[in-house]
């Protein structure tokens, strides 16, 4: 059996390392529908916005048909490995990130990209301009893309394969300790994750109140 610690590190390394491959895409093509002028905008936003809603496990079930030994990306060899949990992550946290994204920018003020412009500034300096004024949701579409993975279960369970010792992550584990009757170790799983809640709420908080006192000052 293997002990919380190290469920708790594998969960922590998919998830976190899920989250920032997701962020990566999720904000880039985020600023990209808010500000780019991309040829079938309203249909990539749309698929964005169905990907928020779509069940996990849905995604798993495309995932594993695709990681499948048979399946057109089956000679990666990436079903029930850790890889593969990551890339269903990806997935499901991906639209979250890139839909909050999308949000945040288009509330900046509509002649700020005109204003940086005159001012001569690149179109890089332009995005991370706005990138900077727009941090706290940013942020926050990070952490949410990441509550979002960490707490997910049908994909990682299907992509994964819940094999101890290799791809069992706290999520899974919960689920298989229940089905077991053995609710300790599913109750001191349930209290990492709620804890883990608390902590990147309590970050994004801080973040918000540490803003609110610049702009008053």
């Amino acid at each position: 059996m293997e002990s919380v610690h190290e469920v708790l590190g594998r969960s922590a390394f998919v998830s976190v390392t899920a989250t920032l491959i997701a962020a990566v895409i999720g904000i880039g093509l985020g600023t990209a529908l808010a500000f780019a002028r991309l040829p079938g905008r309203r249909l990539l936003t749309a698929v964005v916005n169905t990907g928020m809603a779509v069940p996990t496990v849905v995604v798993g079930l495309v995932v594993a048909m695709l990681l499948w030994r048979s399946g057109p990306l089956g000679d990666l060899g990436l079903i029930y490995t850790v890889e593969g949990m990551i890339l269903a992550q990806v997935l499901i946290a991906a639209p979250l990130i890139t839909g909050i994204t999308l949000a945040a920018l288009q509330l900046l003020p509509p002649g700020l990209p005109d204003q940086l412009r005159a001012l001569g500034a690149s179109r890089f300096q332009r995005v991370l301009r706005m990138w900077i004024e727009a941090r706290v949701p940013l942020l926050a579409a990070a952490m949410a893309g990441f509550g979002k993975a960490i707490s997910e279960v049908g994909a990682v369970s299907i992509v994964g394969g819940n094999i101890h010792g290799h791809t069992q992550v706290m999520t899974t584990a919960i689920v298989e300790n229940v089905g077991r009757g053995e609710f300790a170790p599913a109750l001191i799983y349930g209290a990492i994750l709620v804890v883990l809640a608390f902590l990147v709420n309590g970050l994004l908080a801080s973040v918000q109140h540490r803003r609110a006192s610049w702009a008053r000052a």
